[in-house]
């Protein structure tokens, strides 16, 4: 499994969004990125993240991010996702895991007491150059926007 690490470049990828248009993370360079990974549409904890996410939208856009989410479910189905919550940003089908595997997302993880292979739950923060500025590794899903505020905060005070 691939380890990025702050200060890394973050892999560029092209996918497919929720309209099944080709979006690249290369489209977002000279903004601030919010990318998260999650394990799968509609489950109780990744609803939670990404309806907080969506809570705290305005408060994120007001300081400079842009929100993507991965995941590897097709975009028919990041589509009703979107409509049933009112997302207002992307979500991106990684159906063949590629973005995924490419940010060393995808392995064993304990999941009810088992161990599992799927997506580890993982935010990566990437700057206006490209660079990854800050990961989340222990998502708080339904307080996922403090947490990014809080880490932005020590950004801005460092």
């Amino acid at each position: 499994m691939k380890h990025l690490k702050v200060g890394d470049r973050a892999p560029n990828f092209t996918s497919l969004n929720e309209n099944e248009e080709q979006v690249s993370l290369s489209d977002y360079l000279g903004k601030r990125v919010i990318l998260f990974f999650y394990p799968k549409d509609d489950s109780p904890g990744c609803t939670k993240e990404a309806c907080n996410l969506r809570d705290n939208y305005r408060a994120l856009q007001k300081r400079g991010f842009e929100v993507i989410g991965v995941s590897p479910d097709k975009p028919a189905k990041h589509k009703k996702f979107i409509d049933k919550y009112e997302f207002q940003y992307s979500l991106i089908a990684d159906t063949e895991k590629e973005i995924i595997n490419s940010y060393g997302l995808w392995g064993p993880k304990k999941f009810m007491g088992r161990e599992i292979v799927g997506v580890h739950r993982t935010t990566f923060i990437i700057n206006e150059e490209g660079i990854i500025s800050h990961i989340i590794e222990k998502v708080k899903t339904k307080d996922h926007a403090d947490q990014i505020i809080a880490l932005d905060d020590q950004s801005i005070t460092a």
